[in-house]
This record gives C-alpha cells, structure tokens and sequence, in this order.
C-alpha cells in the first residue's frame, strides 16, 4: 500500500519571544526541511515543495537502518552538528561532514498502537497521525525513535518557556526557537507554527549569495529557488 500525500505545515513569523502554558518550543535547527519517507522502498527525504533530496544516499542508509523497516512519515531538519551539537550549515551545503535527520513531527505509522481492538483493526495498515493533538504526536515520535540511532535524532521541546528557550538559544549562537501550539494536528489551515528568529545569528551571513552562486552546481539545485526566496525575505 502506497504511503498517502502530505503537505508540510509552513513556519509563521513572530518578531519577539513569549512563553504562553498552551505552548510548547523547540529549538530551530538550521539546515534543510525534509519529510523522511520510509517504506518497503527504503527512505526519501521530500523538500517542502516536493523534490526527493539526491544528495544524501548515506544518510538514507542510515536512516534505513534505524528504522529497520519500519513504514512511517517523519517531518524534520537534514542537519551536520559540530562537536558541540550545533547545526553548521555551510557543512552541510557543502557536504563536508555527516548529515543527519532531527525529527520534530511523525504524520503517519505502520505501527501505531492502541488499546483498543476495533482501533487495532481500523489502523493495520498504518494511522494518519495528522489529525492527533501534536502533543500525542510528539509521545509518538518519542517512541519510534531509537535511543541509540545511526543519522535518526529526536527533536525535544520546552512547555511553555518560550522566552527561556530563545534566550539559550541567543547565548549559544542557535537560528531561534519554533513556537507550536499543543492541541494544534497536523493540517496547514488549523495549525500555527511560528519561527522566532535570533536577530543575530551568525550564520546567515552571505546566505543568499551563497545560495545563489552554488544552486546549479548541485544534484538538489532545485531546492535552491526556495531557499533562497527564504533568505531574500528575512
């Protein structure tokens, strides 16, 4: 049975920091947005606008192996992390060290458990997850993930402390925090992510540029147009 069609939730814009209980936080990891397909195929990793990454077969391996077969959607950050876990992105664009997947969200599962015998029966062939509270997702997620993974990372969060979390992430020279409301599933019109952005991150510098210059030279260049239309807009 082919995986279904999915759509990724696009990152709103907040200018300033806040903490709210109904909230939760996670750190903005500073590489490529991909949904991580993994099936009877092997793994995928599709961009936002739907072009399957061609530059990262070892990481697909990897993956392949953390999940061990597993049949799930995954939506998360191809990342490299430099001895201190911090995203470097120029290492990653020009693959100058291992990348891996940090996974923030889980869309659909072969293996989705209940309790229930009626739900075990609906669900044999796999839950579409999308509609869960994202709360529930996250516990999900938790689970599928190995504590000891190859390339397969579990993106963590804060409740509430917004303003804490970016504030860390100011001092240790991160991209900002994403800001996602707990209750929200997993659909583009009924939930708000929102990117609250370190105003002085680092990295940004010449990112455009960079983008600009390297995208033809590069088996993923179509991914290029996107992201530098991101950066043209900060």
């Amino acid at each position: 049975m082919p995986l279904p069609h999915f759509q990724t939730i696009a990152l709103g814009r907040k200018p300033r920091p806040f903490s709210h209980p109904d909230w939760l936080f996670e750190v903005k990891w500073d590489g490529f947005r991909a949904l991580l397909h993994s099936d009877k195929d092997g793994v995928r990793l599709v961009s936002r606008n739907g072009n399957t990454f061609k530059s990262f077969p070892e990481l697909c391996e990897g993956l392949i192996r953390d999940l061990k077969g597993r049949r799930c959607v995954l939506d998360g950050e191809i990342v490299c992390l430099d001895a201190d876990g911090k995203p470097q992105f120029r290492d990653l664009f020009f693959r100058r060290a291992e990348p891996l997947f940090y996974a923030f969200d889980i869309l659909w599962d072969e293996h989705a458990k209940s309790d229930d015998e009626e739900e075990q029966r609906r669900f044999r062939n796999g839950e579409d997850l999308r509609y869960l509270p994202l709360t529930d997702r996250k516990r999900r997620l938790h689970a599928v993930v190995p504590r000891q993974s190859e390339r397969l990372l579990y993106c963590d969060h804060i409740d509430g402390d917004g303003e804490g979390l970016f504030r860390l992430a100011c001092e240790h020279d991160l991209e900002g925090i994403v800001a996602k409301r707990k209750a929200d599933p997993y659909l583009p019109d009924h939930a708000t992510w929102l990117k609250i952005r370190n105003s002085t991150y680092s990295q940004w510098i010449g990112r455009a540029e960079l983008f600009e210059r390297e995208r033809g030279s590069d088996p993923d260049f179509q991914v290029w147009n996107a992201c530098a239309a991101a950066c043209s807009a900060l």
